[in-house]
């Protein structure tokens, strides 16, 4: 399951803001307008960021290398066509500035 689990890691990349994605922008700038307002507000907002981008690893880390049953894993294929292909337009739409 390579493509699947580097379809699942672009999306958890994206998910933990990483520079590039478009939600690295809108936390980047909510965190230097708190910031300006309440160094508290903005400490906190920033703990809850690094948590979630930690616990976003955690469950790649889970749900990739978990145990894994070998008859499982022959009942199941790798990523087909439709799949790719739903991955690739949101990866262009994301891209894509308007």
């Amino acid at each position: 399951m390579p493509n699947l689990s580097t379809i699942f890691f672009s999306f958890t990349l994206a998910n933990m803001s990483s520079p590039g994605t478009s939600s690295f922008i809108g936390e980047f700038l909510i965190l230097v307008g708190a910031f300006q307002r309440n160094s508290l507000v903005a400490t906190l907002a920033a703990l809850g960021m690094i948590l979630g981008a930690a616990y976003s690893l955690w469950i790649y880390n889970r749900v990739v290398s978990g145990n894994l049953k070998p008859d499982f894993l022959q009942k199941f294929s790798d990523s087909n066509g439709r799949e790719v292909s739903i991955f690739i337009l949101f990866l262009v739409g994301g891209a894509t500035v308007r």
